[in-house]
């Protein structure tokens, strides 16, 4: 910051027509982002939007700053009074502006006179009659831990004749604390010693309460996301270890000549961050008979992943016991509606008799089987049952299909389709069916969930889903 005293002319503006420009396209910028500020809705769990308000805020305080600092350039600096050494106030700012955050003081060694602009009295709260601050009682009304950085900056002001560039927060009389932004130069006699030393303070605390809100909010946003990483891991870990391990066609009942073959797939979400409370399953029964079911619990992350947990081992549980799919549903209907964390959920129960070739199945809300027979295919007529944990005594219907060699059976659940495709709609379930004469081509369910996982997999799926086919033996 060169001293007035040692130009050899008034310092003279630049051109005005670029500086004016940049100008113009600041203030247009800075609307702008005040009105990308404005629209910003803040919400206190939402940490992202916390940190992209605070963003604006801080902009908008630098741009304020730049139109300021543009002004000055525009303004140049104008001749200053010998008698008052002071610099010129902030030019091209708001009468606000001067008032509250820029002014200036000078400090005349020789004489102990000190010299406050109004402005500065207004920063630090002071009124005019109380006068100026000495310099050696300014450090009075800062904060006891800054003291000793004004101390050496004023020091190698005087003593060494170094600039003063250096911050520090203030108490005002009423008690608000404001940190201050010190620029300031010696300025010497003919002799070359130190005859005053003027300054210019700013008051930042805004643009600092910006910035702070900006780390704040940033170091919150990334624990979450830390904790987010988290939380996917062990729903992921929960998952794989609930869902059954194998992989590839199974064959049950063992040694029955109507043998299902049955495969099944899990596809995770687009992003694969969303961690659902979908399942699929199959075992042999003690009786010979077979359980295959699929099922979804709304949510994501750990909960929902230990509430499918809590309900697929109930429900192998009662299959195993011998209950019927469609008390089954009642039961697990039950077993929500007493859960600590209330959900929803649907769900498909199957249970397969192979002596009769007898399919009796029953659902909660949820997407009906598909049958596919002899190259073509069609959804089976469900049975009453609303989604488990929406009624508390719901009653479920239980429906039966004979089932014949070579049929095969497409279970799912309803985040299957990619974006925009719902299952509920007939394009999705079209999709599906029109897969009926590769199925019919097909040598095995493993070779109808390829299928199925090549028509589906791709998309931009908003959630998890899983896939179940069984293929009737002969």
């Amino acid at each position: 910051m060169p001293s007035h005293l040692y130009a050899d002319r008034p310092a003279q503006p630049p051109e005005p027509g670029p500086v004016d420009a940049l100008i113009s396209r600041t203030r247009r910028l800075r609307g702008d982002v005040d009105a990308v500020r404005r629209d910003t809705v803040v919400d206190e769990d939402d940490p992202r939007g916390r940190w992209q308000r605070a963003l604006c805020d801080l902009a908008v305080h630098q741009l304020d700053d730049l139109g300021e600092h543009l002004g000055q350039l525009r303004e140049g600096l104008p001749p200053v009074p010998e008698s008052s050494g002071l610099p010129p106030a902030a030019p091209g700012t708001t009468a606000e502006d001067r008032q509250t955050r820029v002014g200036s003081a000078e400090w005349n060694l020789l004489t102990d006179e000190v010299t406050w602009s109004e402005e500065l009295f207004q920063i630090f709260g002071r009124p005019p009659e109380a006068g100026p601050l000495p310099l050696d009682e300014l450090g009075s009304t800062l904060f006891s831990e800054d003291q000793p950085l004004l101390t050496a900056m004023v020091t190698d002001c005087l003593v060494d004749g170094k600039p003063i560039d250096g911050e520090f927060r203030i108490v005002r009389a009423d008690g608000r604390v404001r940190t201050l932004h010190m620029r300031g130069e010696p300025v010497l006699d003919s002799d070359g010693c130190t005859a005053t030393m003027w300054a210019v303070l700013r008051d930042v605390s805004e643009l600092r309460r910006s910035q702070r809100a900006v780390r704040e909010s940033q170091d919150s946003l990334q624990r979450r996301q830390e904790i987010a990483r988290t939380e996917h891991r062990l729903a992921v870990e929960l998952q794989e270890a609930v869902l059954p391990p194998w992989r590839g066609s199974l064959r049950f009942p063992h040694g029955s000549a109507a043998a299902m073959d049955v495969a099944a797939h899990y596809l995770p979400s687009a992003t694969g961050s969303l961690i659902g409370g979908d399942w699929y399953d199959a075992l042999e029964l003690p009786d010979g008979r077979s359980l295959l079911t699929v099922g979804d619990l709304t949510g994501h992350g750990v909960s929902a992943a230990s509430g499918m947990a809590m309900m697929l081992g109930a429900l192998r549980g009662m299959a195993i016991a011998g209950i019927e799919p469609g008390p089954l549903m009642g039961w697990l209907n039950r077993l929500l509606e007493a859960s600590v964390q209330p959900a929803l959920g649907s769900a498909l129960c199957c249970s397969y008799d192979p002596a009769r070739r007898v399919l009796s199945w029953a659902q909660a809300g949820h997407p009906a089987p598909l049958l596919f027979r002899c190259g073509r295919g069609r959804a089976l007529r469900p049975p009453e049952g609303v989604l488990l944990g929406a009624t508390a005594g719901a009653a479920y219907g239980q429906a039966e299909e004979q089932l014949e060699p070579g049929d095969v059976l497409v279970l799912h659940t309803d985040g299957l389709a990619p974006q925009g495709i719902g299952f509920g709609r007939p394009d999705g379930t079209e999709r599906l069916l029109a897969l009926a004469p590769r199925f019919l081509a097909a040598r095995s369910a493993q070779d109808c969930v390829r299928l199925v996982t090549e028509e589906f997999g791709e998309g931009e799926r908003e959630d998890d889903a899983c896939v179940l086919v069984a293929r009737i033996g002969g």
